[in-house]
């Protein structure tokens, strides 16, 4: 049987490391805050943001947000970010992604000052990640990246295969699993692959990887003639499908995880793999903003 790499017992793990560290940090007079920007109604941004505030409330960090209409401005969701920006209690500011079709998305993450960018989305602190130098990690990719240094998986002159190439997954996983292993915390010196739909021979390419990441957004795409013997799986995915119970669907990954799983020396589940590690993160990289700011 494989290992299952829990990430609700790790992501609580290193929740108990980082209430202790605020702990600490407001002995010196200094209190973590995180702003949370939300436009719109959308249920499942909704429950999301309400989690992450509920985190924060649990380890100690200040928790403001913003609850916008759906027909808010640019001008006005960019006022939002300035006052945030110049807010001194505030160290991280998060703006919930998808917007509102008339929103420029863009132009919202570069208003965002990159001391405060704890998504690391601004192009500031992608270009660290990319040369090994960062203020932030992504938290998502550095989500998986201790989910698997955390359970002793070694990595260096691994083949990991990334499938898929979003600007918040796969790009940034595999410049971070590129990285040495110089003490920044990201590195994992392994050889890597991004594969995406315009890759030929697809699962053969899959077949190849020692660790196997899947990050595309499809249900159960992943199947076990495309998983190598022992190989690493990590599911990012998460997606709804239909099924016949109280709910009327059930959360699955992008890997079949009932037909992979036995062909796999470790692998996350879905729920309770990666998604919890990503708010986690989020709160490390809020811990890390405010000593930053006062360093």
């Amino acid at each position: 049987m494989p290992t299952i790499l829990d990430g609700k017992k790790l992501s609580q793990t290193i929740l108990d490391e980082l209430s202790a560290e605020v702990s600490a940090l407001k002995s010196q007079g200094i209190q973590p805050g995180l702003a949370v920007i939300l436009v719109g109604d959308d249920p499942a941004s909704k429950v999301y943001v309400g989690s992450k505030q509920k985190t924060c409330e649990k380890i100690g960090i200040l928790s403001k947000s913003s609850i916008l209409p759906a027909a808010t401005s640019q001008a006005e969701l960019l006022s939002v970010v300035q006052q945030y920006n110049d807010d001194p209690q505030i160290h991280g500011i998060l703006c919930q992604l998808p917007l509102p079709h008339h929103l420029d998305e863009s132009e919202v993450i570069n208003a965002i000052a990159p001391q405060k960018d704890v998504d690391c989305f601004h192009p500031d602190n992608v270009g660290r990640v990319l040369i090994g130098a960062p203020r932030f990690l992504p938290c998502t990719p550095h989500g998986v990246v201790q989910l698997i240094k955390r359970t002793g998986i070694e990595t260096t002159g691994k083949h990991a295969v990334i499938v898929g190439r979003s600007d918040i997954v796969g790009k940034p996983l595999a410049a971070m699993m590129l990285q040495k292993d110089s003490g920044s915390n990201m590195g994992c010196n392994s050889t890597v692959t991004i594969c995406h739909s315009a890759t030929r021979n697809l699962e053969e390419v899959c077949a190849q990887a020692d660790i196997l990441v899947a990050a595309i957004g499809k249900p159960e795409f992943i199947k076990a003639h495309m998983v190598k013997e022992g190989a690493v799986v990590i599911d990012v995915g998460i997606n709804r499908i239909d099924a016949d119970n109280s709910k009327g669907y059930r959360l699955v990954g992008d890997v079949a995880y009932d037909e992979v799983a036995p062909k796999s020396s470790a692998i996350t589940p879905v729920p309770g793999g990666v998604g919890p590690m990503t708010i986690a993160m989020l709160m490390y990289n809020t811990v890390k903003s405010a000593k930053l700011a006062h360093a």
